[in-house]
């Protein structure tokens, strides 16, 4: 995104230990820069190690909302011990501390401006993920700057929570969605790990493979191979949804995007499918899943 980085993933500005020269060059040019922050006092404000000296975002600089209460303090707290950004607010060279005041709200803001008046629904973007609920998984998408992603919007293959998928802190690609008039913005996960044609050709009938079951059926258990592919293996007494599978291949139907499994074994091992992303463009703008032979059609139009 032209320079924005989710805080904390490598970026076109130096990390830590800046000289003095860099910081007035960045005051002057406005540049956004990321440092870790060592301590938040009582107070609230951030203190940033510098390197060269110390760097203080007040409160009130801390994030956008914090004014008017839309964020909250813990949004500032949670940030010790991780990298933020900011921008250059004024030196303060005078001895015998000298310091610089910092804004990571403003950063925000030029990171945010630029989301709403360069990017547009289907671009695909770096996220890291800062939390997950039960709807979802939050990321930050530039400067911590934070877009939904939604639960049915991560994979293909169901999943009972974004944790079976995601990891907080992790660093994943999304497409951006829908970016609304009240500035949230929404994103897309699953369109970037591949149609069912592109996974199932990772496989073949007669093979004998690793899975987790995602849901058990009373005519069959779904037993996820890739996220964004599953079959039906026949029923089972004692499987159980989240345990790790070893599944064979019975057959591969493209005319029905189906797979049909037979479980072999059933433990658990907290075992997770790698992501893979099969499309690494910068933008997508329609997504078909289904193979063109078949009537069932899972499709995404993103709206540009």
């Amino acid at each position: 995104m032209n320079g924005f980085y989710p805080e904390g993933c490598k970026s076109n500005c130096e990390k830590a230990g800046f000289s003095l020269q860099t910081l007035v060059e960045a005051k002057a040019q406005g540049c956004v820069l990321e440092a870790p922050v060592l301590m938040c006092d009582a107070s609230h404000n951030l203190i940033v190690d510098l390197g060269c000296m110390k760097g203080i975002i007040p409160r009130s600089e801390g994030a956008i909302g914090i004014d008017d209460g839309s964020t909250r303090d813990i949004a500032l707290i949670s940030r010790v011990g991780k990298t933020v950004c900011f921008t250059v607010s004024e030196i303060l060279t005078q001895n015998p501390k000298p310091h610089a005041l910092l804004s990571r709200k403003n950063a925000q803001e030029l990171c945010l401006r630029h989301i709403k008046t360069e990017c547009h629904s289907g671009d695909i973007v770096d996220a890291k993920i800062t939390h997950l609920e039960s709807f979802g998984a939050f990321c930050d998408i530039g400067c911590g700057n934070i877009a939904l992603l939604p639960i049915d919007a991560i994979s293909v293959s169901r999943i009972s929570h974004p944790k079976d998928r995601f990891y907080v802190g992790e660093n994943i690609r999304a497409v951006i969605k829908n970016i609304a008039a009240d500035g949230k913005i929404t994103l897309s996960h699953k369109e970037l790990l591949g149609t069912w044609e592109e996974n199932a050709e990772l496989f073949s009938a007669g093979q004998t493979v690793t899975g987790v079951v995602r849901s058990v059926e009373d005519y069959g258990i779904f037993v996820e191979i890739t996220p964004n592919l599953a079959g039906l293996a026949e029923p089972r007494p004692g499987v159980k949804a989240g345990q790790q599978t070893s599944v064979y291949i019975k057959s591969i139907i493209k005319e029905k995007m189906k797979i049909k499994l037979i479980i072999i074994d059933c433990f658990e091992n907290g075992y997770c499918p790698e992501i893979k992303y099969f499309y690494t463009g910068d933008s997508i703008s329609e997504w078909d899943y289904s193979p063109t032979t078949c009537q069932k059609q899972i499709f995404t139009k993103f709206c540009g």
